[in-house]
């Protein structure tokens, strides 16, 4: 949930050439798969050309980058670029990289073995069923030994069926996708009925898509005054219940590169300045904003956030803009999303790997666009932003270029700042 790097089947972070392109990595000694085979530099080509060759969605993470892997020693492998990326030790910690026995897997396109894992952890895999995952405490672990016998992973249909099965003691643990109020009830009861509650701050960022292209959000004043009304603090009072962190970037607080810049320039709740801007664009109470806002209609924290965001503008504005709530059922959200159907849409992000470039690249990179068409091709259409500037372009490519993490993080401050300035989306 940080940008930060801890080595642990690597003895110590990568050595990366002048040119960005070739990294070394030294790896552990005395590790075993828990099928027996020894870990190797052999065994950690074999795990990584394995995810790039074999296909799915996750292996273009690695395919679109990695040229080649090498084992250059016992214990030592190579990996050469086709580009520079500077996030890469970031990416080699994605979990679909972990290390993999050579002896119970094989390369090659689709050959996949979903229901089974052999890897070095401490738990090793007993079996793998809908709804269940069982794993056992590996004896043969190279570091920290588990501090129990083996867990029981139990999926749950829902969040009243994961407090249930807590609350009646059918669980041990209950991770994340309780409500706000479940786990509020859950902390007043603690002390009396023995629970442990730990708390740490998420990567997960919640945010409103603004589709640049579509009417009237082409025009940046719009989408500067919708930024304006987004009130965080009371978006965290009344649906997270006080269990979330203002976003005033989309990089997370907990990374060394936020920067946060939509603070100082939109503030929360800041109703003259959306008034300002909505009736420079020449909105009026007879002639209104009507603005929607699509979401999932099978997530009630997000039917809140739109019905608060609704209610506090029809409070607020004096009639200059009407929100106009969309849900819709999730699959069809996110099948349309690529396609630009919506103006707007609320949605949260999860990484694939801790580098604000994940953060970044996803949203405003654009193969193929223009200022006045927007974005054509890329990451931005994909994600139904259509945003197309020239400058983040070019921005992007410098911070995967560049080494110095001092100067990243300066070319990181300089992305946000743009993002706060033309607005394709809004942290919330």
């Amino acid at each position: 949930d940080t940008d930060k790097l801890k080595p642990q089947l690597a003895t110590e972070l990568p050595k990366v050439s002048p040119d960005g392109l070739t990294y070394t990595i030294p790896l552990r000694q005395g590790v075993t798969f828990h099928d027996g085979e020894p870990f190797n530099a052999k065994a950690m080509a074999f795990s990584l050309e394995r995810f790039s060759k074999n296909g799915g969605k996750p292996s273009s993470l690695l395919s679109n980058l990695m040229e080649s892997v090498t084992a250059t020693g016992d214990y030592e492998i190579t990996i050469k670029l086709k580009n520079a990326f500077a996030p890469f030790p970031s990416l080699l910690a994605f979990p679909g990289l972990c290390a993999v026995s050579s002896k119970a897997y094989e390369i090659g396109q689709g050959k996949f073995k979903p229901n089974e894992f052999v890897g070095t952890g401490p738990y090793k895999l007993v079996s793998f069923e809908p709804g269940l995952i069982k794993v056992d405490s590996f004896d043969n672990y190279w570091g920290e030994k588990p501090p129990n016998k083996g867990i029981d992973f139990q999926f749950l249909g829902n969040a009243a069926s994961l407090y249930n099965s807590f609350k009646t003691g059918a669980l041990d643990i209950a991770y994340r996708d309780l409500d706000a109020d479940q786990v509020l009830s859950l902390q007043k009861e603690a002390q009396a009925k023995g629970y442990q509650v730990i708390e740490k701050a998420s990567s997960r960022i919640d945010y409103l898509v603004l589709n640049v292209t579509q009417k009237p959000l082409e025009q940046v004043e719009i989408r500067q005054a919708i930024a304006s009304i987004i009130d965080r603090p009371l978006i965290i009072e009344r649906v997270y219940r006080g269990q979330a962190e203002p976003a005033y970037s989309i990089i997370p607080n907990s990374f060394e590169t936020n920067k946060p810049v939509f603070k100082e320039p939109y503030g929360d709740g800041n109703v003259e300045k959306a008034k300002q801007l909505l009736t420079k664009a020449g909105f009026t109470k007879e002639k209104p904003f009507e603005f929607e806002i699509w979401y999932s209609s099978d997530n009630p924290q997000r039917q809140e956030i739109v019905t608060l965001l609704k209610e506090y503008a029809a409070q607020k504005l004096d009639g200059l803009m009407q929100i106009i709530p969309q849900p819709v059922e999730s699959t069809t959200l996110f099948a349309n999303i690529p396609k630009g159907t919506y103006p707007s849409y609320l949605v949260a992000w999860f990484p694939d790997f801790g580098d604000a470039d994940n953060y970044i690249s996803p949203f405003f990179t654009c193969d193929k666009g223009s200022v006045e068409t927007g974005c054509q091709e890329g990451a931005s259409k994909s994600q139904g932003l259509s945003y197309y500037s020239e400058k983040m372009n070019q921005l992007i490519e410098a911070q995967r270029k560049e080494q110095d993490p001092k100067v990243r993080k300066e070319i990181f401050g300089q992305i946000q700042d743009l993002m706060a300035q033309d607005v394709p989306l809004v942290p919330l």
